[in-house]
């Protein structure tokens, strides 16, 4: 997995995870990708570069509250996404191809299935969750 620095024309800056490079080529040609303030699928890279922190710096306070919100937020979606298990893979594909409804899911895969799932342009966001029930 890699972490890209991207702008839209509109000069929106956020960050994507792709399994590659090329990964992030394919589907940004493919008009996959899109910006999260304006849809914009015209999405360029921001040059990066390796960061190595030697030591954590202090928190500001409005860092912290943003950091907080943007939880919040978090929790938000994936308590409203619908738990498909270790089907996740399966499920978000045939969600990608029309054979199930549209929604947000969340599961369990592997890390292959999950770049196999970025190659084909199938949006994914790995997160180190554990699932609400093992019985899927």
């Amino acid at each position: 997995m890699i972490v890209l620095d991207l702008i839209c024309l509109s000069g929106h800056r956020f960050e994507g995870w792709f399994a590659s490079a090329d990964a992030f080529d394919r589907q940004s040609a493919s008009g996959l990708i899109s910006c999260p303030h304006c849809d914009s699928t015209d999405i360029g890279r921001l040059p990066s570069g390796p960061h190595v922190a030697r030591r954590m710096p202090a928190q500001e306070p409005a860092r912290t509250a943003k950091a907080e919100q943007v939880i919040r937020l978090l929790k938000r979606l994936i308590d409203g996404s619908e738990d498909v298990g270790r089907g996740f893979a399966n499920e978000a594909r045939r969600i990608h191809l029309g054979d199930a409804p549209a929604r947000a899911i969340r599961g369990v895969t592997t890390l292959d299935e999950a770049t196999d799932l970025l190659d084909e342009g199938i949006p994914v966001l790995p997160l180190p969750l554990p699932p609400k029930d093992e019985t899927h």
